[in-house]
């Protein structure tokens, strides 16, 4: 059978996959397992959730479990999971619980837990809740059932108040135009910009439980582009669902994604010594122009495999203070124990301010190499580093690229296909590529 986690807590269509009765019974396993490591004191729990319909009976039905299992839980209501994950170490909780789907499209939800401290749940303590969904328990009664309580307003200033603590640079004379996908931090996020006295253009800042990263958001910023030029504004951030995303939009209504982002911030930080050991750690997924614009600038490039997990085990494991994913996902080590779409907008305008150039300007310190990306489906993905005839085909390929490109095939982890990721000089040359290196794929790893 599956696992029920996957590498972002458990995630699926709401009311089909993810039900009021799995996120009970998660709730109540949770609270069994965190009682059997805490000691000496009664748990508790702080629980949020994303604007989406879906998050009021799933919040409702998680609480429901901690508490009736004797863990005091304080509602937190709607916040980004970079609030939650924060708060979770700041009023030293033993376990946080946030209902979203992130980017996703509404229909969809999941469940993720914080362990305390505010870091994601290890794989065993995830396994150990899940073998435990099913089991059967003495619930406590009485007074020894958990007690519970709203925070609202409170926890998101608490959350503000962090942000601004972060940086050290007034925003005052910054017009920035941000998007925040009717999500999480439709609220906290203009408030935090304001704060740090930047004149904001919002967008998108009316969630409706219905609208959350409909058309808009870091995975659409078609709108954020638009208004940013037509608002005169320096530059634009967009948010995703739950704000563990931030992408930009320059003056002139460019794009600029996290790979550039993290160039942006890697060089500022370097530059004042805050970045460790001068090194930036980022995906398989980033653009080979991030690695050699680094390279440039005297800052080594770790890289990990794909899911922001894994930038932060390796950012852990190595002391280091930034990394993230080309998506958008990035980790501000000093200030954050997981993405911050709003943190990251903070430092990203004060770099700005502090440097008084155009974020276009900044964004130069790399060139993004042209990116082809294919899905070959129908075949064995599980051959992929198996078979002789393909190893060569990435080889020659490889060879024909030489320090200007590179070739990557990943396994999908749900479907029966294969991505094969060319990056190269020019745009024609990665087609070219990726086509020949695709009919490989196809033709030896056919299921046919």
């Amino acid at each position: 059978m599956a696992r029920l986690f996957g590498t972002d807590g458990v995630r699926g269509l709401a009311n089909r996959e993810v039900t009021a009765s799995l996120a009970l019974q998660l709730g109540t396993a949770a609270a069994h397992v965190v009682a059997e490591r805490t000691e000496g004191h009664r748990p508790r729990a702080i629980v949020g959730r994303d604007p989406r319909v879906s998050g009021q009976f799933l919040s409702a039905a998680v609480i429901a479990g901690l508490a009736s299992a004797g863990v005091d839980v304080e509602d937190l209501g709607v916040l980004p999971t970079p609030a939650v994950a924060h708060l979770t170490s700041a009023e030293k909780v033993d376990l946080a619980v946030m209902i979203s789907a992130s980017h996703n499209a509404m229909p969809d939800n999941g469940i993720k837990f914080f362990a305390r401290g505010g870091l994601k749940l290890a794989d065993d303590i995830e396994d150990a809740i899940e073998a435990r969904l099913s089991e059967a328990w003495d619930l406590p009664t009485g007074a020894d059932v958990g007690h519970v309580t709203m925070n609202r307003g409170a926890a998101g200033d608490a959350y503000v108040e962090h942000l601004l603590g972060s940086i050290d640079t007034d925003l005052t004379g910054l017009r920035i135009a941000v998007d925040c996908a009717n999500g999480a931090a439709s609220e906290v996020g203009p408030a935090a910009l304001r704060a740090a006295g930047a004149d904001v253009v919002v967008i998108n800042a009316s969630p409706d439980g219905r609208n959350i990263n409909e058309k808009c958001g870091s995975t659409h910023p078609e709108q954020l582009q638009a208004v940013t030029v037509a608002s005169e504004a320096d530059f634009g951030v967009a948010f995703d669902g739950d704000a563990d995303r931030c992408l930009a939009v320059d003056h002139n209504g460019a794009l600029i994604d996290g790979d550039q982002i993290m160039g942006i911030l890697a060089v500022a930080m370097n530059e004042s010594g805050r970045l460790t050991d001068s090194t930036l750690v980022v995906t398989v997924m980033s653009n080979l122009g991030l690695t050699l614009a680094m390279r440039e600038a005297g800052i080594r490039i770790e890289q990990t495999g794909v899911g922001d997990r894994y930038v932060l085990e390796r950012m852990r494991a190595g002391g280091y203070d930034l990394g993230g994913e080309q998506s958008g996902h990035i980790i501000l080590a000093r200030h954050a124990t997981t993405g911050d779409g709003v943190l990251t907008s903070l430092h990203l305008a004060a770099r700005v301010a502090q440097t008084k150039r155009t974020l276009a300007d900044l964004a130069a310190v790399m060139t993004r190499l042209p990116q082809v990306l294919e899905n070959v489906r129908g075949v064995d993905k599980n051959r992929v580093g198996q078979d002789p005839v393909l190893a060569e085909a990435i080889a020659e390929t490889e060879r024909r690229l030489g320090d200007s490109g590179r070739v990557l095939l990943r396994s999908s982890g749900t479907e029966p296909l294969v991505r094969v990721m060319v990056e190269a000089a020019t745009h024609e040359q990665a087609e070219r590529e990726a086509s020949l290196l695709s009919e490989v794929v196809r033709t030896q790893l056919s299921m046919g």
